[in-house]
């Protein structure tokens, strides 16, 4: 995209997080053509705007997505294993690690299709790295069971609320 852009020496992404509003993150990601001022105006922007910010080059997902979805991936394969439940998986990670919330939680937040969605593009981009579809995650979209925006994935949800596992 830098070069499609004709100029690649300012070409700088910006991955904010949602909820915006609240999320404080936001990545910077440089190509190997951009410009280090170009880098320095984007970061100044985003602490004009109240976020912190991260640079990294230009990778599939980025710092955080990058270590988000293998992590949510490989909760669901523990599940695929049958080596332990929805619930202990997340009450294990909330108070093994301190984690706000469990993966599988998160998982339903960020929504199981959009999860499917990253790790099918990255599967097919990137076939040598380590990225794998859990065959729970295949089922539960085949089910239409997409988490919190369908009210069921992995926890049954009323709103943003989560409730009790599926």
């Amino acid at each position: 995209m830098a070069l499609a852009s004709g100029r690649p020496k300012n070409f700088v992404g910006l991955h904010f997080f949602n909820p915006v509003q609240l999320m404080k993150l936001v990545e910077v990601i440089k190509t190997e053509h951009t410009d280090p001022q170009a880098i320095q105006l984007m970061t100044n922007f985003a602490h004009s705007i109240n976020k912190t910010s991260v640079l990294c080059t230009d990778t599939p997902g980025f710092i955080v997505n990058r270590l988000l979805i293998p992590y949510l991936s490989e909760a669901m394969g523990l599940l695929d294993r049958n080596v332990a439940s929805v619930a202990d998986i997340d009450i294990s990670m909330k108070l093994g690690a301190g984690y706000p919330m469990g993966p599988l939680q998160l998982a339903d937040y960020v929504g199981l299709d959009t999860c499917l969605h990253i790790l099918e593009g990255w599967l097919k981009d990137y076939p040598n790295d380590r990225f794998f579809i859990p065959n729970i995650l295949r089922q539960k979209v085949k089910e239409g069971n997409y988490g919190r925006k369908t009210g069921k994935g992995f926890y049954h949800w009323n709103g943003d609320k989560v409730e009790n596992p599926v």
